[in-house]
């Protein structure tokens, strides 16, 4: 009986909104289970509106980043039924459960990095776009990388990259794996003498401020879709054409032509009234620039109150469990939305000279993912590479932007000392200094 997928007690309590009964099951049976659309109970909970569901599954730990079959989470879904306390318990769970999977994460990755040996390293980072004007606005950037123990240092030039905007700076930013938590990780401005720590805990006014912005923004998933990938060999040559082979720095290398990389974005806006949407389209420049929410008359934020619920849902727990996997009634509000597909080239230089290997990359790349154009580059290695170390990538960032990242530079080296990853003695302590961290 337990192997049949229509059997899901959870997802059934949920449905027919037994608390009770829910409470019982849940010591029993697992919460992250999906049922044939890919729901979990959670996913059900809150798409009916059933809050105390919601709130039990959330505190026997039920995941918050899952995706269902159309591929949304249960927060997707929260913020499209439009219940404000809903949303708000979800996103600080969502940040809870993100924690705790880098705490279990970071013993081994602290013992990873001990393991490789101690070394120096540069990357250089050019951004190009095909629209003339944009290409030479565009920034270049050399991250040096020391890497001692457990720790690791970046030093680069380029704050942030988002939305064609970046800021420029003199940038250093610490692992010390040997530290606690939340000591571990520290950004320094070297030219204002500032260290601000990143935190792992938001202030209530920060989750609330997200949560303003969830709820008048599109919900939006986007993903790289590496299922139809292949690697071709790079030709060259005009008249005879040969496999390009080059030297990158004093690496040999072989080069790749990555084809079938496609960009999906997926839209849904059943949330937002006319004129928010009116707004949004005003908004989108202040938006990247700060805040955007109003104040009252005491300076105090103005916040966005719950919608009015969508309509009770009229469908069976029957009607919905047999159903096509995928294809389910609607539950909560009507979707609106809007898909688009973008198909990108890639190239990668593979170099089996490099003395670093892949692993030993995600790892240094793990540390460093909270910059922005860090996680992109992970997210790209993660991919099934030809064989050697990917020393040159020019992947697309944005739709009209393209990253060439060089690996130019590396050494394994004894000499590379402990003061590079403290602060500064005299360096004071900003909390605020950089926002997005």
């Amino acid at each position: 009986m337990a192997e049949d997928v229509h059997y899901c007690p959870l997802h059934e309590c949920v449905f027919s909104g037994d608390v009770r009964r829910l409470s019982g099951l849940l010591r029993l049976h697992d919460v992250t289970k999906k049922d044939k659309h890919g729901n979990t109970a959670l996913h059900l909970a809150v798409m009916l509106g059933r809050k105390e569901c919601v709130h039990l599954l959330l505190a026997h730990g039920a995941p918050v980043k899952v995706k269902n079959l159309a591929g949304w989470s249960p927060l997707a879904e929260a913020i499209s039924y439009g219940d404000r306390q809903t949303i708000s318990s979800l996103v600080r769970k969502l940040k809870q459960q993100a924690r705790e999977q880098m705490e279990e994460r970071r013993p081994n990755l602290v013992s990873a990095l001990n393991q490789m040996g101690d070394f120096y390293m540069e990357l250089k980072w050019d951004f190009q776009s095909w629209v003339p004007l944009v290409s030479r606005i565009l920034p270049s950037d050399i991250c040096r990388i020391h890497k001692r123990g457990s720790s690791i240092r970046l030093d680069t030039t380029l704050v942030d990259f988002n939305d064609m905007r970046w800021e420029r700076g003199d940038i250093s930013f610490l692992f010390n794996g040997d530290r606690k938590p939340n000591l571990s990780l520290t950004v320094l401005d070297n030219k204002a003498e500032l260290y601000q720590r990143v935190r792992y805990e938001e202030t209530e006014m920060e989750i609330e401020d997200e949560v303003d912005i969830l709820m008048s923004s599109d919900i939006m998933a986007a993903q790289m879709s590496t299922k139809s990938i292949t690697f071709t060999r790079a030709q060259t040559g005009w008249i005879f054409r040969e496999d390009r082979k080059e030297m990158v720095g004093p690496f040999h290398s072989e080069f790749y032509v990555i084809n079938g990389m496609l960009l999906e974005s997926r839209k849904r806006r059943e949330h937002l009234s006319e004129e928010d949407l009116q707004k949004n389209k005003a908004i989108m420049e202040s938006f990247t620039k700060g805040s955007t929410q109003g104040f009252d008359n005491n300076g105090e934020p103005v916040r966005r109150p719950s919608l009015s619920p969508p309509p009770e849902s009229k469908v069976s727990w029957e009607e919905y469990i047999g159903s096509e996997p995928g294809n389910h009634p609607t539950l909560g509000r009507n979707l609106v939305y809007k898909e688009t597909s973008k198909a990108f080239k890639a190239t990668v230089a593979m170099s089996p000279d490099f003395p670093l290997s892949v692993d030993m990359l995600l790892n240094v790349l793990e540390v460093i993912a909270p910059f922005k154009h860090f996680s992109k580059l992970r997210e790209f290695v993660l991919m099934k590479l030809p064989p050697g170390f990917p020393v040159k990538i020019d992947i697309p960032i944005l739709p009209t932007v393209t990253a060439k990242i060089t690996f130019q530079e590396f050494a394994f080296r004894n000499d590379i000392k402990a003061e590079l990853f403290e602060i500064p003695s005299h360096y004071i302590e900003d909390p605020t200094r950089f926002p997005d961290l």
